[in-house]
Formats: C-alpha cells, structure tokens, sequence
C-alpha cells in the first residue's frame, strides 16, 4: 500500500533505537524526510546511515535532549515545520512510589507529558495552516492498564493522553490527527529495565520474570520495533486521515478488556 506520504518531512524524537527507530525506519521507507533526535550522537550518526543506505531519503540528526527546553529549541530549529511529528522519550525509572520524590514526579511529568504538549504547541498551527498534520505520541499500554513498578510512568503519560483527547477533537476538521500509539512488550531496552526490577521485587531471577511475562500475552512473544513502526507509519499515512484522538493499543493482546 502506498502511504501517500513520499516527500513529506518528519521530526522524530528518541530516533536512535527501539521503538522510535522503528518508526524513523518505516517513515523512510515511506519516502519520509527526517530530522532524528537522540541524546547519544554516535548511536544516532549510526541509525542515520544505515536509514540513507537503505531508503535514500534525507536524514538530520541532532544530538540533544529532547526533554529539556534547549534541546526542544535545536530541534525546532533545524526542523520548524514538520508534516510529522512522533514524540517519544525514555520512559521514567521502575520502582516503589513510596520512594520516588517530588523531583522525580516532574522529571517524569516533563519528559512524558509536558515535552509531547510544548512540541505540539509549537509545530500544530504550521500544520493547519498547511492543511495536513500527523502527530504521533507513543506512550504505554500503562494508561489502559497500569503497571505497578511504573507508577511515574502510568501518571504522566495518562496525563497526556487526557490533553490529546481534547485536543485532538479540536483540530479535526483541519486535516492534522493526533493519535497515540501504546506499546506492550517489545524487545526493547526499556522492557529489559522492567523485566530486571519485577524480578528484583519479586526476588526471582530475570530468566523467569521473562517467562511470566511471555506466558501472559496471548502472542506469546514480544513485539518488535519494525512492526509497531508500520503501524506508525499507516496512522501519518493519507489513509488515517479519519483516524484520530484514539489509543493504538499494540500488545499481542495482552490487554483483557472487551473496549
């Protein structure tokens, strides 16, 4: 299927590996313009060239933290007025809430729910004034079903899912979208992270927290970063474009719920 974004630009954040590389790669196949963001430059330069090698398509890579106001600002200026934006940041430590301190609430906050807003703030009217925008938040499968080590994680994100909610229905009618897409396990670093305090917390080795977790999605393995990045790929496609506000649940049906 023709995605019917060839030429079209993206900034896509965390770009430099799992699930965010997933997405920059099947943008590029797409014919997708980049500007990728990650914190590690030569693990950035390193995604670059292995996406021109095999796509062709204009790749910039910029070496910031997205999280921060500086690094929101190299980002925008090396890339204004994005057709696409894919937000996504390193999700916030595992752990017992009764540790986690004020600081820790608003590291978490900043990085998973007030970076996505200022991003779209700052490029959502060039898209309506355009009349095409797709912007794509990835969160968690934690804001249907919370996760209990990942307290942090299931406040802020669900916090942005009620901001894009409304948003989203607000700028319909403009030809911008606004979806989420929500990850279950995917073979990632940050499952690996969880997969290590589960096992501390539940003082069994990681071997056989990986097998529980296995044992209880109905796939009976985990996702990979290549297909949760075409599923990206058709929500910024001219296809979706009567698809928006929604929670892209992408879990090999792990969640139990009928809606």
């Amino acid at each position: 299927m023709d995605m019917g974004i060839a030429g079209r630009t993206a900034l896509v954040c965390a770009a430099s590996k799992g699930l965010g590389r997933g997405c920059a790669e099947a943008l590029a196949a797409e014919g997708v313009n980049l500007t990728i963001v990650a914190r590690t430059a030569q693990t950035l330069e390193e995604c670059a060239a292995q996406i021109r090698a095999k796509t062709g398509v204009e790749v910039r890579t910029l070496a910031c933290d997205i999280t921060t106001p500086e690094g929101r600002a190299t980002a925008l200026a090396a890339c204004p007025q994005p057709d696409i934006l894919v937000n996504n940041a390193g999700g916030p430590p595992p752990g017992d809430f009764r540790e986690f301190s004020r600081d820790d609430w608003i590291r978490a906050l900043d990085a998973n729910m007030l970076t996505p807003i200022e991003l779209i703030r700052a490029t959502l009217d060039g898209m309506i004034a355009r009349g095409f925008g797709r912007i794509v938040n990835i969160t968690s499968s934690s804001v249907k079903a919370p996760i209990d080590v990942l307290g942090l994680s299931n406040g802020a994100r669900s916090g942005l899912t009620g901001f894009v909610a409304g948003i989203a229905r607000k700028v319909a009618a403009t030809g911008v979208t606004i979806n989420n897409l929500l990850p279950g396990s995917f073979e990632t670093d940050r499952v690996v992270g969880t997969l290590a305090a589960q096992a501390k917390a539940q003082n069994i080795p990681v071997e056989e927290a990986r097998r529980r977790r296995l044992s209880g999605i109905p796939a009976g393995r985990f996702g990979t970063p290549d297909e949760f990045g075409r599923a990206c790929a058709f929500l910024c496609s001219v296809h979706a474009g009567y698809i928006t506000g929604q929670n892209w649940l992408i879990d090999g049906g792990t969640y139990p719920g009928t809606y």
